[in-house]
Order: structure tokens, then C-alpha cells, then sequence
């Protein structure tokens, strides 16, 4: 199996749509983003608060955001959600909302 860089997999698509759910879909992408919401933590943080990440997959998880520009990098400070990322979660609140009543309507 190969892994491929969002900067490969956004060329084939005519809209950003499709090249953001190729990259959401993949296993840990959301999850990391969700870890980075609180602020900048370090790869040993990050893989401890996504359980059971491997170091090799967090790396690639890692590698492919910040190529999308929604995680950044700062060397002492860690890995913290960029602008873009900022926004999506953002963007993202809806769904934690819904979310929040699915989960209590299925412990009901």
C-alpha cells in the first residue's frame, strides 16, 4: 500500500469538495484535527490523545495536513491547527452538535 500526499490527490479533482473528503476519509485525519482544537501539543501528546495511532501513521497523518495547510509545526512548541484548520473546526460545529443528540438518542 502506498500513501499518497493531499498535493498528489488534489490534482485529479475539479472541485475541493472531493479532494477534502479523500483526505478526511482516511483513518486518524479527523481525530487528529479534533486533539489539535484545544492548541499546540507534541507528537508524543498528539499519539498518546489518538490511543492507538502508530508513530509511522501519525507521522503521514501529519505530513499530509500540513502539505493541506490545516496543521502547522512550530519546533518547541508542537503541532497546532493553522488557519485553515482553525476554520474547518469551526465550520465543523453543526456537526458536533448533532452528534452530541445521536449520542444521547442512542442511550436512550
Amino acid at each position: 500500500m502506498t500513501t499518497r500526499t493531499t498535493k498528489t490527490l488534489a490534482n485529479p479533482y475539479k472541485d475541493g469538495i472531493n479532494a477534502a473528503i479523500d483526505l478526511f476519509h482516511r483513518r486518524w485525519t479527523m481525530r487528529i484535527l479534533w486533539e489539535l482544537r484545544g492548541g499546540a501539543v507534541n507528537f508524543r501528546t498528539l499519539q498518546t490523545a489518538c490511543a492507538e495511532v502508530s508513530s509511522s501513521v501519525l507521522n503521514v497523518r501529519l505530513t499530509e495536513l500540513r502539505d493541506a495547510n490545516l496543521v502547522e509545526h512550530a519546533s518547541g512548541e508542537g503541532y497546532s491547527l493553522a488557519p485553515s484548520g482553525r476554520e474547518l473546526l469551526a465550520a465543523m460545529e453543526p456537526l458536533v452538535l448533532w452528534a452530541g443528540r445521536w449520542q444521547k438518542a442512542r442511550q436512550a
